[in-house]
């Protein structure tokens, strides 16, 4: 039996992400499930990954809770467990907070302009990064 798991979209906790956890993500936001070959396929001309570098990624993120692994006629297939706007809230605290040295909600701003992010990942980033939130609420 396959136990299914939520994905979390309101995780004000979000584990942070590096660089190549979102290469990982990215194209399983955009598509899932998916095989590690298939996220292979999808990464390797940018990252020049191993497949094996895939697979150890993408392993170690089902570790941290944030991707799923299921197995599908003899596959193993995996999907996102956490929301692509809970994923680059941590990111974009950072790089508002220290890079940029502006309010979060216009970094969010001028990312909508780019299509980068739909109208409701824009709501749901907006919310999660929002400066307004208890700090007490906060990890």
């Amino acid at each position: 039996m396959t136990k299914v798991s939520k994905t979390r979209t309101d995780d004000k906790c979000a584990p942070e992400i590096s660089k190549s956890e979102y290469d990982i993500l990215r194209p399983l936001w955009k598509q899932s499930p998916l095989s590690v070959r298939e996220v292979h396929d999808q990464t390797s001309v940018t990252s020049g990954w191993a497949y094996t570098t895939t697979k150890t990624t993408m392993d170690r993120l089902v570790a941290k809770g944030m991707l799923a692994r299921e197995q599908q006629h003899g596959v193993f297939v995996y999907r996102p467990l956490i929301s692509k706007p809970a994923g680059l809230a941590q990111m974009i605290r950072f790089f508002a907070d220290r890079v940029l040295e502006m309010d979060r909600v216009q970094v969010v701003s001028m990312m909508q302009g780019n299509g980068a992010l739909s109208d409701h990942e824009v709501e749901e980033l907006t919310r999660l990064i929002d400066d307004r939130v208890d700090e007490s609420e906060r990890c």
